[in-house]
């Protein structure tokens, strides 16, 4: 593998662990306080169940984002 090649590699790795770590972490965080949410108002947990996987999709959606980066710069190697 060429210094080039393994920048590339390098590059795309990145792409993936940086897109990964963060939204893992506010997934974290989301779930934590839809959780105490619910315990604090039992009634509003199907609102608050709803609006908790909206935005553990759209977190997620950022990770997917970051793997089609990765297979683009992968791509590239050739």
């Amino acid at each position: 593998m060429t210094m080039e090649g393994a920048l590339i590699a390098f590059a795309a790795a990145l792409a993936i662990a940086i897109s990964t770590i963060f939204p893992a972490l506010s997934q974290g965080k989301v779930g934590t306080a839809a959780m105490e949410s619910i315990a604090r108002q039992p009634e509003a947990a199907g609102d608050i169940r709803t609006a908790m996987i909206l935005a553990m999709a759209l977190l997620e959606a950022l990770t997917i984002y970051g793997l089609l980066i990765a297979f683009m710069i992968v791509g590239n190697i050739g």
